[in-house]
């Protein structure tokens, strides 16, 4: 694939065009202002348009290109892979991503006809964009998030015999079974294993009504042996970090960027907040969930402890209490704060500020906080 220029207008020139600036690119790709300025600064996808003044601006063509480069790490491409990729990407492939989006005001109407109860579907936000595999118990007929070509260990599909395996070992009761069968390979990858395996088992074996006996409960046998799987992985990966020469896990030097993750309030097994922690530490990076009870204050006077580099909010519920993000991002205005949830109208009670970004799927959660957090 060859780099294209936008194409020349009637007299030979091309047509001018002002450009957009970060933050009205940031709300046309649905990402933060920090994700778009770390492509630019790591793969070079920048603005290369200016204005009389020399303020940088995104051209159409560069826009085009940042389409390419979210659809495809959303779709579970590794960043530098996806940023290659929509740096070759030709003119064609350009044309297709600019058509796969509606403009933003097309997307605000529809989302102001969802609000006011207009719209049959509330999931055909973004209308010709692929749908987004959700948080877990959603993504009905979504794509599941692919891996990226750097994948290695692990299956780059799990097939459905597997999952069918799971789910029968936990209506089973068969603890052990579930065990050997969710185990994570030392080189395996965390996203893929919850993406593709533990979340399409959870939210089959939730569907499922049974007659138990007494300390009967399929869904606790298959969270044990998920918890397990990944404490296990991460043990395995860290004291193999440190056997190369790397710092511990609570050394300061990987103490001074952590990601923090909350579950939403009253949720019993906060599962996708452990598999997010996990898939983060396999990249390199250090995360801590908050467990436990955790009132607006307490979690506060944790933010204000940690002071982490973003805050994530990952659930399995369809409407989770948003308070702790109003009151995190009031008192932290400047903190990137990551919502995982699958319902639009959901989305609408999120406070509306750039650094409060909704995310549908697990793997689209996972690369913003990457890009966000750095190398």
């Amino acid at each position: 694939m060859t780099t294209t220029r936008p194409a020349q207008g009637p007299g030979g020139s091309r047509p001018h065009s002002p450009g957009l600036a970060v933050a009205a690119v940031a709300r046309r790709l649905g990402v933060a202002p920090a994700t778009l300025r770390t492509w630019d600064r790591r793969y070079g996808l920048g603005p290369s348009g200016r204005t009389a003044g020399s303020h940088r601006r995104y051209t159409p063509e560069d826009v085009a290109r940042l389409l390419v480069m979210r659809r495809l790490t959303l779709e579970g491409v590794a960043p530098v892979d996806a940023a290659q990729a929509a740096l070759e990407a030709d003119v064609d492939e350009l044309e297709a991503a600019r058509d796969a989006v509606p403009p933003v005001g097309e997307r605000s109407a529809d989302a102001e006809a969802r609000r006011a109860g207009q719209t049959d579907d509330p999931d055909d936000a973004g209308r010709g964009r692929a749908h987004l595999r959700a948080l877990p118990g959603g993504g009905q007929g979504g794509r599941p998030g692919g891996p990226g070509p750097g994948a290695s260990g692990q299956s780059a599909q799990v097939g459905s015999g597997r999952v069918s395996a799971v789910v029968d070992s936990a209506m089973s009761y068969d603890q052990s079974r579930c065990d050997d069968l969710l185990r994570i390979p030392v080189n395996g990858d965390p996203a893929l294993w919850w993406s593709q395996l533990v979340e399409p088992a959870w939210s089959r074996v939730a569907e499922r009504t049974v007659l138990a006996g007494p300390g009967a409960v399929p869904e606790l046998v298959l969270a044990t042996a998920a918890l397990q799987a990944l404490r296990s992985f991460t043990d395995a990966f860290e004291q193999a970090v440190v056997q190369n020469g790397g710092p511990p896990a609570n050394h300061p030097s990987r103490m001074r960027n952590i990601v923090l993750i909350f579950a939403a309030p009253d949720e019993a097994v906060p599962l996708s907040a452990h598999a997010l922690a996990a898939a983060l530490t396999s990249k390199g990076k250090t995360a801590r969930i908050v467990t436990g009870p955790a009132s607006t204050r307490r979690s506060l006077e944790l933010v204000t402890m940690v002071r982490p580099a973003a805050l994530v909010l990952a659930t399995i519920q369809r409407r989770p209490d948003l308070d702790l993000v109003h009151a995190v991002h009031e008192g932290f205005p400047d903190l990137p704060i990551f919502v995982g949830l699958r319902r639009d109208d959901s989305a609408a009670d999120l406070p509306l500020a750039p650094q409060v970004q909704r995310v549908r799927s697990f793997t689209g959660l996972l690369h913003e906080i990457l890009a966000v957090v750095g190398s």
